[in-house]
């Protein structure tokens, strides 16, 4: 019998980034063809889909999860740490592989299964690319699916306990990049020129108006500035500023909102500071919305192996799953990972680790869905 808690510590001691998997879809397939599951590589470059065949395909679901790691250097002193320097798995991506990978083994050797299910291990969730690529490369076509499932663990929730709701769920992520031309010049004789940082600290005071003046109460919106750069130097006033963020909600309503602001307020304090600006804005991450019947499906096979919030409200992060969720109905719960030590800190920490411990709770999770998705 495969050890699980081996198998785990052997993908985080060996993380792999975005597309560029190759020990770790190698060694979840030879696993899952071991046990006799159709196994399908390359799908959406690097990704695997391991269908177990129990059942007609309109009753076929999926379940996913990820498989990539962070661009974070280990901050651990454990003794399975990553030896890829600049590389870590700071997202739990090797929990949630190998939790899949185990209710896989267990439901090829239950017999009394009598449905489809297809089992996909994603790459590149962390920059929001790996579902679309799996989606491109037909895996709906060819793999037949009335719905589709996802989870992530939690740290700061107690293990066993699990987390969901109805509706949307996870926050869309946009990004943003405001380039701003002035004239720059000697510090001395800011007259002689048209100091773009003065017109990008105005434009950074305006952009938090977005939020409190142009969005209704009831709705939740974020709009954050990550960078601002610039090409001066200590006695010389810069010609250009690069100002980038990052921008969260719910709704399509509110993105469009946000992003309809900024350009105004870009061109508005640009045009009274005599510069001249560009904004490039995009969407990295949609919405995750949750299907009803599919949360009811969730929530069912959670309630039976620990402690459920079917009504926890909705999170700010956002999640590569929602792509599916464009595509077919489907459903994404949070997990417990633990209060304590390692497995209490927080996601993308270079100190995080999974919890080996809420390994079986995935697989007893998994398990339990097979039996009664719709």
């Amino acid at each position: 019998m495969l050890d699980l808690v081996a198998f785990r510590r052997d993908l985080h001691a060996h993380p792999e980034t975005g597309f560029d998997l190759d020990r770790t879809p190698d060694l979840i397939a030879a696993e899952l063809e071991r046990a006799g599951l159709e196994v399908t590589r390359g799908v959406g470059r690097t990704g695997i889909v391991a269908t177990l065949h129990r059942g007609p395909d309109e009753t076929a679901i999926g379940f996913r999860a990820d498989m990539d790691a962070l661009p974070i250097h280990e901050m651990t002193n454990l003794p399975y740490r990553s030896q890829t320097e600049g590389k870590f798995h700071g997202c739990g991506h090797d929990g949630h592989s190998t939790m899949l990978l185990g209710a896989a083994l267990a439901l090829a050797a239950d017999t009394s299964l009598n449905r489809t299910v297809h089992f996909i291990f994603q790459p590149d969730e962390e920059n929001g690319n790996g579902a679309a690529a799996m989606i491109a490369d037909g895996l709906f076509e060819r793999f037949p699916m009335s719905a589709i499932y996802g989870l992530h663990n939690m740290p700061g929730m107690e293990l066993g306990y699990f987390a969901t709701q109805a509706g949307p769920f996870c926050a869309f992520e946009d990004n943003f990049e405001i380039r701003i031309q002035g004239q720059g010049g000697h510090a001395s004789m800011p007259e002689k020129g048209i100091d773009p940082i003065v017109t990008g600290a105005a434009i950074v005071m305006q952009l938090q108006s977005i939020v409190s003046r142009s969005l209704p109460p009831r709705e939740h919106g974020v709009v954050s500035i990550t960078e601002f750069l610039t090409d001066g130097a200590r006695n010389i006033l810069p010609s250009n500023v690069t100002i980038r963020g990052d921008c969260r909600g719910f709704s399509k309503d509110v993105s469009e909102c946000i992003e309809r602001r900024m350009r105004a307020i870009v061109d508005g304090v640009s045009a009274a500071q005599g510069a001249v600006s560009e904004v490039d804005y995009s969407t990295s991450f949609r919405p995750l919305v949750n299907d009803a019947k599919a949360t009811d499906a969730i929530s069912g096979a959670a309630g039976k192996v620990g402690t459920l919030d079917a009504e926890f409200g909705r999170v700010g992060f956002s999640e590569d799953f929602a792509e599916f969720l464009i595509h077919r109905p489907g459903a994404f719960i949070l997990m417990g990972n633990g209060l304590e030590g390692n497995n209490a800190m927080p996601l993308h920490n270079p100190s995080y680790d999974f919890n080996d411990e809420a390994i079986r709770y995935g697989i007893a999770f998994w398990t339990s869905l097979a039996q009664r998705g719709f």
